[in-house]
């Protein structure tokens, strides 16, 4: 008992040590002045704009409710997140923030009177924001109607609930830092790192995350466990690798949802819908720059391992047959834009099978934006197809006009089969 006594206080002295020295870790880049927040139709816009380059209304408008009032949930690992107020009101809301504490926040992660503000926040991203761009958005969310709504506190587990386990996971994580341009890059490659890597958050999602949350910088790809998505690599041909799209495809699947090369569906159906398709030729054309230049990662090839049972294959393809090939072709060839080819699709062959699993069971359709306003979807077939049929159909379509993929399992099916909380 002496033992673990003095084992726990040791535990509880590093947490302290960590406590002490991740707090004070800030920076603070001064305003250019008052005017830069200051209530004014341009900084007003400007801020609208910014907001929805960066999604925000995306966590912090519960479905159904007044928008940036909070209360959407986000189902983590460790525990339930909802988005706080962002309204100018001041009892519950951002009303009796300064401009100054906005910017602690979105830079640092930091809130008024110093509470470490969790990560689900995605301020590891925002805190390449400019100050002045964080002033436009501060001017512009002040200029929003008021909504009195009480902030929900989250449901986290102990000790994640704790806010010393967070100072001790931004010592390990987190470092504030301003975005600094290359100049030998040239301004719009620069424009798109900005976006890609700041306001647009992209790692957020298309990261992998270690056992404590913690995402890299890079685009590699990953499970998002808050949404029931993977998120496919941007770097890697394997997957989603940009590098070989024509700049014009990747600009039309951010603006519009479609393109040549695939759609966006899923949670990113809603980022282009909500924020993409509203920013500017430019501004896209500057993600696409910085995107397609990101060094290709190779992954190690997928061993297809050994065919699932002819039983099984047999069932696929009587599904297919029945339920696939009027759109999608016999030849697995589709009927672009509308119906994706299925043959050599990335999104059908990627390992793991969640996003072809939901697709099919939930269905889905690309967002409807100005350039694509009505869009051809998939209805869904999990109320007709049991577990073991969905397997079969995919394991058919995972198998044929030259795919080679690993076997899917109806224990798969059923575990990817529930939506997500929202």
């Amino acid at each position: 008992m002496k033992a673990a006594r003095i084992a726990l206080l040791i535990i509880l002295a590093l947490l302290v040590v960590a406590l002490l020295l991740a707090w004070p870790r800030a920076q603070y880049v001064a305003s250019s002045s008052p005017a830069a927040w200051a209530a004014t139709p341009e900084n007003i816009a400007r801020g609208a704009y910014l907001a929805r380059a960066g999604d925000c209304i995306a966590c912090h408008t519960a479905r159904g409710g007044a928008a940036y009032a909070g209360g959407r949930a986000l189902d983590t690992p460790f525990g339930r997140f909802y988005g706080p107020n962002l309204t100018p009101d001041r009892a519950t809301g951002i009303g009796a923030w300064s401009a100054d504490d906005f910017w602690n926040a979105l830079h640092n992660g930091i809130a008024p009177a110093g509470r470490l503000l969790y990560p689900a926040f995605p301020y590891t991203n925002y805190s390449r924001v400019a100050r002045a761009d964080s002033d436009a958005l501060y001017a512009y969310l002040r200029s929003l109607p008021p909504q009195r709504q009480a902030n929900r506190p989250h449901e986290l587990r102990f000790p994640y609930n704790q806010q010393v386990m967070l100072a001790g996971w931004r010592l390990l994580y987190f470092r504030p830092e301003v975005y600094e341009a290359q100049p030998a890059r040239g301004a719009e490659w620069n424009r798109g790192a900005y976006l890609v890597e700041g306001l647009g958050h992209c790692s957020a999602c298309h990261s992998t995350r270690n056992r404590f949350g913690a995402g890299g910088d890079g685009l590699d790809g990953g499970l998002i466990a808050t949404l029931g998505w993977y998120a496919p690599s941007l770097t890697s041909n394997s997957e989603a690798g940009l590098g070989g799209w024509d700049r014009q495809h990747i600009v039309d699947l951010l603006g519009t949802g479609i393109s040549p090369r695939g759609s966006a569906t899923g949670p990113m159906a809603e980022v282009v819908a909500r924020s993409l398709q509203h920013l500017t030729p430019y501004d896209l054309g500057a993600m696409a720059s910085y995107l397609k230049s990101l060094p290709a990662t190779s992954a190690p090839p997928v061993d297809p391992g050994p065919p699932p049972g002819e039983q099984v294959l047999a069932e696929g393809r009587r599904i297919y047959a029945a339920r696939c090939a009027d759109c999608h072709g016999a030849d697995g060839q589709g009927k672009a834009p509308a119906y994706p080819p299925l043959a050599g699709n990335r999104a059908v062959t990627m390992t793991p099978a969640v996003n072809a699993i939901r697709m099919t069971v939930n269905g889905g359709f690309p967002p409807g934006t100005h350039g694509n306003p009505r869009p051809y979807g998939m209805p869904p077939f999990g109320h007709e197809l049991d577990d073991a049929q969905v397997a079969a159909v995919l394991n058919w379509i995972r198998r044929s006009w030259g795919n080679a993929a690993p076997a899917v399992s109806s224990a798969e099916v059923n575990r990817h089969r529930a939506p997500p909380v929202d």
